[in-house]
């Protein structure tokens, strides 16, 4: 028997960057995203009525909805959706006061999104007992895929569930088996907000997936990573391209855990600037104002720099040796004054 909910109860889940791994989590590879100290904090309080009421710190109104309610293209619908699933588990019960407060940035690609579900259903569980971590990643995955409507894959519900600061996530996206890895100390990861707008909702998030599980079923693979190189060559030129991304991504991921385990960073930042000329090249999901970043970050000394995210502007991220890491940050800033660090 599921005992009942305290009156308060709360939960807090940090952000993530993807330091490489980009774009396959739906398409069966690995990826490797790391927790930021950056958080979403919520708490929630029995209200006895048939409404739950939503108010944030970073938002100026508070939303009012009926327990039931759909979706409503709102940021709120993260709170909703896992309000709406933690009810139909027992967890709670009623209308529910619910707080929210991030310093994970909106839009910026470390998911503020998986963060804020993830903290509703972490909230509503808190008061039981062995509540596995991938099972709210994967409920959280649901919530946005069937109740909010983003086609996302698994990556960000598991990095935001499961991830810590200072420990980088290896995770196999078909099964989410999955290995904590620490940052070795000499490593600096510099995540920095580019000041380049984005958004997953004006289609080009969904085009690309759609090109991708495409490129699958025409090489007859469940996922696109189980693909040979050779084959998806032979693809029409786009889902080529496409493709050609997926699969050499995938081994880069599988590459990277090697070198990350060794603390060779060197080799790990390499894979990275071949993420991000994937990305630029294959996937098209990078910008020419983000790329003049991303070169110049890596001509003033990082050892590897991408875009991270779903792309389109955002954030980059970048790995340079720790001790020179200060003073990389201030030639780059004053190269592109726009930019600023988050992580």
């Amino acid at each position: 028997m599921i005992p009942p909910a305290p009156p308060t109860q709360r939960a807090t889940t940090p952000g993530r960057v993807n330091l490489i791994g980009e774009w396959i989590d739906f398409n069966g590879g690995t990826v490797l995203p790391m927790a930021l100290s950056q958080s979403v904090s919520l708490e929630m309080r029995a209200n006895q009525q048939n409404q739950d009421r939503v108010r944030s710190a970073q938002f100026p109104d508070q939303v009012d909805f009926d327990t039931r309610a759909p979706a409503a293209g709102h940021w709120s619908d993260y709170v909703r959706g896992g309000l709406q699933h933690a009810r139909a588990a027992g967890w709670i019960t009623g209308g529910q006061d619910v707080t929210v407060e991030s310093t994970v940035p909106v839009g910026a690609g470390l998911s503020s999104s998986a963060a804020t579900v993830v903290a509703a259903l972490k909230a509503a569980s808190a008061h039981l007992a062995n509540i596995d971590p991938v099972e709210i990643a994967r409920a959280a995955k649901r919530i946005e895929n069937d109740f909010i409507g983003v086609p996302c894959g698994i990556m960000d519900q598991m990095a935001v569930a499961i991830g810590t600061t200072g420990t980088v996530l290896a995770l196999d996206t078909r099964d989410c088996t999955h290995e904590v890895i620490p940052v070795p100390g000499d490593w600096a990861i510099a995540v920095v907000h580019s000041g380049i707008g984005r958004a997953l909702a004006d289609g080009r998030y969904k085009a690309r997936r759609e090109e991708c599980l495409a490129a699958a079923e025409a090489l007859n693979v469940p996922y696109l990573c189980d693909a040979g190189l050779a084959a998806a060559e032979a693809l029409p030129p786009l889902l080529a391209k496409r493709a050609r991304h997926v699969i050499t991504e995938g081994q880069r991921s599988l590459q990277a855990i090697i070198a990350l385990r060794s603390g060779d960073r060197p080799a790990f930042g390499q894979l990275m600037n071949a993420s991000h000329a994937s990305l630029r090249d294959d996937l098209e999901v990078s910008v020419p104002e983000m790329d003049e970043m991303v070169r110049d970050a890596g001509e003033l000394g990082a050892d590897g720099a991408r875009i991270t995210g779903a792309g389109f502007g955002g954030c980059f991220v970048c790995l340079i040796e720790a001790r020179q890491a200060a003073d990389w940050w201030t030639s780059l800033q004053a190269r592109h004054p726009g930019i600023r660090r988050i992580a």
